[in-house]
């Protein structure tokens, strides 16, 4: 039986994970694809580091020259993660004429126009299942299985650091502080989580959710982006009261001429199939024109779970190779893509969470409702605690559905009344739509 030999840089977590599961599937995968992958070389930081996985030490190298430029390599699965060396080894892999696999999300975020310009020119592909929701075959479900279908918008959960930090507070009403200490001491969280946290992680996870939706390039970058840092047990007690849960969403709106596209932190109601998502899971929830709504939801992140994304990548690109031999691989999905900055929130609608900090003398409720009502935001509902004398108010208001540019106008003035104790806390509800 025909082999396709497979270069792979880095063994860490899901390196490991793919090597099991081309070992413990290699007969299943023998037989979907009539060849054999096998891994010829791998690229790794230290050769004597110990790993949970056996691995033939002859396979092992620290010169990446022993990948790239070895002639029977078709295949190059890049897993080291980051911006650099990544790009430099995957334009040198497509360079040499071999294909790409990878789960490098921020890699394919921000230097992706380059990567598949190469790929297109050298008639090769690159594959990225495991860069978007670890195991969970979101991508592959959009770009095959939606294929006939015109997506018009993307609601995700696709941070799995946030969403345990934020599940935390919800069921045990901790603080942000000990969700976060808590999730590191797990496992679920970097010594550092700003890239996380800060909503940059799922970010790069929306620009290549939008580029497989509608084949349009963002740069992650430009995607308005909030953080759970500032999430309060005051707050997660608020959206218990009101119905809801607080999540990290990562959103696409793809009914304009451009992707009106976002992370932030959202009230959920309880009701909807996401409130449900707990710990590190991910999900997804897609609205197509046709089918209407789908939902995909697993483990987003792990060794196993990443390593199912990229095995089933590698299956795939050797799928090609045998099917196309003499003629070379099949087109690939994104030849044509245009690139497109994020649409402008200000005509987005959506009712909306207010906490305003002010003192508890008189006159102060009026004012910051005058206010709101000047800019055209109405209130829904109003509630305040009881301080004792002299104590500081957390006034929430639930504003009712009202255009972005209207509320943020709102907000700037009230923040800077003269009695304002600190900046207003301000969540948007799900449900959010164009005017």
């Amino acid at each position: 039986m025909r082999s396709i030999h497979i270069g792979l840089l880095g063994l860490g977590n899901v390196g490991q994970g793919v090597l099991r599961i081309l070992s413990a599937n290699a007969s299943a995968i023998r037989d979907r694809i009539a060849a054999r992958p096998v891994i010829k070389k791998i690229l790794v930081r230290s050769l004597d580091k110990p790993r949970e996985v056996e691995v033939d030490p002859a396979l092992l190298t620290r010169d990446v020259d022993e990948v790239l430029s070895d002639p029977d390599i078709r295949v190059v699965v890049e897993l080291i993660g980051g911006i650099e060396p990544a790009r430099q080894y995957v334009l040198r892999a497509l360079e040499a004429g071999k294909h790409v696999v990878t789960a490098n999300k921020a890699l394919l975020a921000e230097c992706g126009e380059e990567l598949f310009e190469v790929a297109a020119r050298q008639g090769l592909d690159i594959y990225f299942e495991g860069s978007v929701a670890g195991g969970i075959p979101v991508l592959r479900a959009l770009r095959e299985g939606l294929a006939s279908d015109r997506i018009d918008r993307v609601v995700g959960i696709v941070n799995g650091t946030s969403n345990y930090i934020l599940d935390a507070m919800s069921r045990t009403g901790v603080s942000y502080a000990r969700a976060l200490a808590d999730a590191q001491a797990a496992g679920f969280a970097e010594a550092d989580p700003t890239l996380d946290v800060e909503g940059g992680d799922a970010a790069h996870k929306l620009a290549l959710l939008t580029l497989v939706s509608v084949g349009v390039r963002v740069d992650p970058n430009a995607i308005p982006t909030e953080g759970i840092t500032r999430v309060r047990p005051f707050d997660i007690r608020a959206a218990d009261e009101l119905g809801c849960v607080l999540k990290s969403l990562a959103i696409g709106d793809y009914r304009g001429e451009q992707p009106v596209v976002r992370v932030q932190t959202t009230f959920v109601p309880k009701s909807h199939v996401l409130a449900g998502v707990r710990g590190a899971y991910n999900a997804v929830a897609v609205s197509s024109e046709a089918l209407g709504e789908s939902m995909y939801y697993g483990k987003g992140a792990g060794m196993m779970p990443t390593g199912v994304a990229v095995v089933s990548d590698i299956i795939e690109v050797c799928r090609d190779i045998v099917g196309f031999t003499e003629g070379g691989p099949p087109p690939g999905a994104f030849r044509t893509i245009r690139g497109s900055a994020p649409g402008p929130l200000d005509a987005l609608e959506c009712e909306n969470y207010l906490c305003v900090h002010v003192p508890n003398i008189p006159g102060v409720l009026g004012r910051v409702a005058s206010c709101l009502g000047r800019h055209g935001v109405s209130i829904k509902r109003m509630n305040q605690d009881t301080p004792d004398a002299g104590e500081a108010i957390d006034m929430v208001i639930i504003t009712e559905r009202t255009a972005e540019a209207k509320v943020r106008a709102a907000l700037a003035e009230v923040d800077a009344f003269e009695f304002s104790l600190a900046p207003t806390h301000r969540f948007r509800m799900l449900g959010e739509q164009p005017a």
